[in-house]
């Protein structure tokens, strides 16, 4: 009996295999995914099992679930398969050929964040919550679409009358690109991630949103009225009020460097 063949395509494909599979398990993670795969392998592994005994009936039986629950797992697992494919998308930022692409060379104006952080801090002293997203590179619109078109300018007044308890807009997300106000009362994705039991839902939904965008979202705490800005997926939680401003606009002006850096490389490809 000779040695099985092993190429280096095979070495490959084990390779691809195992990575798709490592990208699948991140995610799936922090989800109740996983203990069904490890049911569904599990019946799969029976199947495979009956069909090596020539169990005719069970192996017929199995073989149709197996089949329909094609279906079935695009059922299930809907909400893990749109986070999946919608980060993938979002990797498409790390390809500056794909943006030339796609992109429509979008003015992007910078935002006043003094009537934003005044409101946030008269609201931390009132204890009413809010939850503002600054929209930086990466597209909101699914965001946007979410909640109830506004497209005003940003004020003291009219941030703190959004996000007043017994407004009927209160309850949800601000979104502000190019220093206007977007939409008001949207829904942000909640993070799978483990996040320490004391966060509430906006924190949860701040973390979600900037685990899957370059957003940076401002949180004000109904409970504690203590200030946070989170970004990728981190959050810096209890900060000064003296120091809301100065936080805010450097967490903004990161984007305008990053943005400054590719604007110079495409130039310099260009004149290439």
């Amino acid at each position: 009996m000779g040695f099985i063949p092993f190429s280096f395509i095979d070495f490959l494909d084990i390779l691809l295999v195992a990575g798709f599979l490592f990208i699948v398990y991140r995610a799936m993670k922090g989800t109740n995914a996983p203990y069904i795969m490890v049911g569904i392998v599990m019946v799969y592994l029976v199947w495979v099992i009956v069909q090596a005994l020539n169990m005719e009936l069970l192996s017929t039986i199995l073989g149709q679930i197996i089949s329909v629950g094609v279906i079935a797992l695009l059922v299930i697992f809907q909400p893990e398969l749109r986070r999946f494919l919608f980060t993938l998308g979002m990797r498409q930022k790390d390809f500056n050929f794909l943006n030339r692409i796609f992109s429509f060379n979008r003015k992007h104006n910078s935002t006043n964040t003094s009537p934003i952080t005044l409101a946030c801090i008269d609201m931390s002293e009132e204890r009413v919550g809010a939850l503002i997203v600054f929209r930086r590179k990466d597209d909101l619109q699914f965001v946007i679409e979410s909640g109830i078109a506004l497209d005003a300018n940003v004020t003291r007044s009219l941030i703190k009358n959004i996000f007043f308890k017994n407004a009927p807009l209160h309850d949800g997300a601000v979104v502000i690109d190019n220093n206007r106000i977007e939409a008001a009362k949207c829904i942000l994705p909640v993070t799978q991630s483990n996040v320490p039991k004391s966060y509430g839902t906006r924190h949860r939904a701040a973390i979600g949103l900037s685990e899957m965008t370059d957003a940076v979202v401002l949180v004000v705490s109904e409970e504690t009225g203590k200030i946070s800005i989170v970004k990728g997926g981190k959050i810096e939680a209890k900060i000064d009020p003296q120091n809301l401003n100065n936080k805010l606009n450097q967490a903004l002006d990161e984007f305008e460097e990053e943005k400054g850096k590719s604007q110079k490389a495409e130039g310099k490809e260009g004149k290439k």
